[in-house]
């Protein structure tokens, strides 16, 4: 710094502040400044400078791993809205929800140096692992049910759910059938969760769930199942990948959707619009997620105390894949041995 301030002619002072952004410096003397530390090659040590402000404008993530539409879609919105709050973003993704793991992760991430921490979690892992976590780090948790130990930023699934069982129901349909997530999975519960409960309000039966595990393979396998259900004329999937699957097991088994069935997803998924039909879905607005995670860990920085769940509302996307049911379809496809 002293070499950068000598050649510019300024003071080393200077120099720091033209390193910090600092809008107070002149343009010409900032651009001296600018054009020596391009001839020394000077780049300002960025540990020092943390250890000098006591931040490290970092924020680490946790997440149980990419696979999923839903953490990849909140893992790139927490990474634009950090990059405009002027953070990095450092990822730690665990391959197992095990106490070793998690732990693992935070030792790794307090070692990188990194002033909050972003757990998404789509699994009962801090139930069942109960990590211990460094005392500094401030956490704000993902799609998990740590409400008083961390702040929580979430889709509103209950409220997805309810939204698309009841575009069913007032369609006409006598009941609506589900695909649900892996048993483990919050999301899941809440969804299926909201899925009986609109049923049993509207007084109407419960049909037993197909469980599935978020993939097209997992649809189509509950899908091959509901085609043998004479009267299942309405679908509500938790996922827009099992409703691929399921569309297609429909498909093979001569239901036509919306005709014969009407299926509903949830995410809309950048592909949703291009199944076949075009899938009816709730939209999650991933960015809004994101940027509330980030929202939160920067409060928690300030000092402020965050606390309680923050919900992100779904919206519901009507494209072709629901429908009014058939008069007398489900009476036909009993006749028919539960097949067209």
């Amino acid at each position: 710094m002293a070499d950068v301030a000598a050649l510019a002619g300024v003071s080393s002072q200077t120099v720091s502040r033209v390193s910090n952004g600092d809008p107070a410096v002149i343009d010409s003397t900032r651009q001296k400044v600018l054009d020596a530390m391009k001839e020394l090659g000077y780049r300002p040590n960025s540990a020092a400078r943390a250890l000098k402000r006591g931040e490290f404008r970092a924020i680490g993530v946790i997440t149980m791993g990419l696979s999923s539409t839903g953490n990849v879609r909140t893992l790139e919105a927490i990474a634009g809205s950090a990059a405009r709050a002027g953070y990095a973003v450092t990822l730690i993704p665990l391959d197992a929800p095990t106490q070793d793991n998690v732990r693992g992760a935070f030792t790794r991430l307090d070692e990188l140096a990194v002033d909050a921490v972003v757990l998404i979690m789509e699994v009962h892992l801090l139930d069942t692992t109960a990590p211990t976590l460094p005392p500094h780090v401030k956490v704000v948790v993902v799609d998990s049910d740590a409400t008083g130990r961390f702040p929580v930023v979430d889709t509103d699934q209950r409220q997805g759910a309810r939204t698309a069982v009841q575009h069913l129901l007032d369609l006409g349909h006598e009941t609506v059938w589900h695909v649900s997530g892996p048993e483990e999975s919050f999301a899941a519960d809440r969804r299926s969760d909201a899925w009986q409960a609109v049923l049993r309000e509207e007084g109407r039966r419960v049909p037993p769930a197909q469980r599935g595990d978020w993939t097209p393979e997992s649809g189509y396998r509950a899908g091959l199942q509901l085609a043998e259900q004479a009267d299942c004329t309405a679908v509500f999937v938790a996922n827009d990948q099992m409703a691929l699957g399921v569309l297609r097991a429909f498909h093979e088994r001569g239901l036509r959707v919306p005709q014969d069935v009407s299926v509903v997803g949830f995410d809309d998924i950048a592909e949703a619009a291009s199944f076949i039909p075009p899938l009816t879905t709730m939209r999650q607005d991933f960015a809004r997620v994101g940027e509330l995670c980030v929202d939160a860990a920067l409060r928690e920085l300030r000092g402020e105390t965050v606390t309680g769940v923050r919900l992100v509302p779904t919206t519901l996307v009507e494209r072709a894949s629901t429908a009014a049911p058939r008069p007398g379809a489900a009476a036909t496809r009993r006749g028919a041995g539960g097949q067209h």
